[in-house]
């Protein structure tokens, strides 16, 4: 969406690193303060940090096919929200993206109405079928230049069908990016953790090997490619050793969690409350130690949403029966904030690194996750480390209403929001 810039002026901000900047967001870029034109609109950044516009490798924007639950405009705004400038698309739309035409149309909605940078991610067999490649070559030679393919909500469980996306990707050093959900393990009726509370409650279980396995196969044939695997949303501690010992061997693999495996836990789901049904399922307390420890140590390397919004008909069922999937843009930042920095587990230059400049680097997307520096894009996201409040899934930007947050206390870091110069979030 194209809109007219304001040149603005953010003074005194503080820096991941410590320091203490002004910044001048000019024509889309960062500027020399010193330069700053005299009606220049003023922000006084005292107290706040200053991070590049954050970047998720991993959101559902529902469009087109499903406007009821989410738009690429009401997707983008619930980003803005949340302070970032840049969403990757997954591409389980309807149609499913996995032509040229089809990664095209998302980007020229998404050039028309977007409030943040949209990149398509591309399927990577046709239909997410599971049989037949997509048109990997054509979507990276056309327009919108995909790099990332993924048929994410559902497992390339095939290991033929795997080893030739890897193949064919690494000519144009794209990634492939995998739901690791080994189905003869876990099958589309799994939701719950398998184990004594998916017993109790008499839910189909989902287990832990069902996507370590995925991922140890995973692994040797990147290694046996030579081409780059990313894993979406680890969860658990058996995927984080074989992760381990995958990038121990050089093996060009990356990885991320989401924000919702590294605060909740398997209690959530004692209420069959629906709002907690997601896949991969929440995991026991012993998972999420695990996984805050590989993002603090780099076994994990970034964190990603998995902004998966629903329409009420599709949640509001028994939990078996209802979709899978939770918001989370707007509180992904709050979340890390609270279980990784509150904690002392890691510092704001991690931060940075695994929200904005690591997934732009994976989804090899230029003009995101830059230091701030002058002549860097001017995609900036003020943050107030202190400011807290009471989760409100109604105050959502979004469409849909599937806050796993509701009613919870958890940090509100976002204070403003500026892509390409232009402000996108009224602190």
């Amino acid at each position: 969406m194209s809109a007219p810039t304001t040149p603005t002026l953010i003074t005194g901000a503080s820096l991941a690193d410590g320091s203490t900047t002004d910044l001048y967001l000019h024509d889309g870029v960062l500027a020399d303060p010193s330069v700053a034109a005299p009606d220049a609109v003023r922000v006084d950044a005292d107290g706040l940090l200053a991070l590049p516009g954050l970047v998720d490798l991993h959101t559902h924007l529902r469009e087109p096919g499903r406007e009821d639950a989410e738009t690429i405009a009401t997707g983008t705004r619930a980003a803005a929200s949340g302070g970032f400038t840049c969403v990757f698309a997954m591409a389980n739309t309807d149609p499913v993206t996995d032509t040229a035409e089809a990664a095209e149309h998302v980007a020229a909605i998404a050039g028309r109405e977007a409030a943040a940078q949209v990149v398509p991610i591309g399927a990577v067999s046709k239909g997410l079928a599971g049989q037949e490649l997509a048109e990997l070559g054509l979507m990276a030679r056309s327009a919108a230049a995909v790099r990332v393919f993924s048929d994410d909500g559902r497992c390339v469980s095939d290991a033929r069908l795997m080893r030739r996306a890897l193949e064919y990707v690494r000519a144009f050093d794209g990634v492939v990016a995998q739901h690791a959900q080994e189905p003869r393990l876990a099958g589309a009726g799994a939701c719950c953790h398998e184990g004594e509370l998916s017993g109790r409650l008499g839910l189909e279980g989902w287990p832990s090997v069902a996507e370590s396995a995925i991922v140890a196969r995973d692994v040797q044939l990147a290694r046996h490619t030579g081409s780059r695997l990313h894993v979406c949303h680890v969860s658990t501690a058996e995927t984080v050793e074989v992760l381990r010992w995958a990038k121990d061997l050089g093996v060009r693999v990356t990885a991320e969690v989401t924000p919702h495996h590294l605060l909740l836990t398997t209690d959530e789901l004692a209420g069959y409350d629906p709002t907690y049904k997601v896949n991969p399922p929440l995991r026991p307390a012993e998972d999420v130690t695990a996984l805050r420890e590989a993002l603090a140590d780099g076994t994990i390397d970034i964190v990603a949403t998995d902004h998966a919004p629903h329409a009420r008909h599709d949640k509001e069922h028994a939990f078996g029966d209802a979709a899978f999937g939770m918001l989370g843009l707007e509180t992904a930042l709050a979340v890390v904030v609270e279980t990784m920095v509150n904690t002392g587990a890691i510092g704001w230059p991690r931060v940075q690194q695994a929200m904005a400049e690591l997934p732009a680097r994976i989804g090899r997307v230029s003009g995101q996750g830059a230091p701030l520096a002058v002549g860097a894009p001017a995609n900036v996201v003020l943050v107030d480390p202190q400011r807290r409040r009471t989760v409100d899934r109604d105050a959502s930007r979004s469409l849909s209403r599937n806050n796993p947050y509701h009613g919870r206390e958890l940090p509100d870091p976002v204070v403003a929001t500026w892509w390409r110069g232009r402000r996108t979030l009224e602190g």
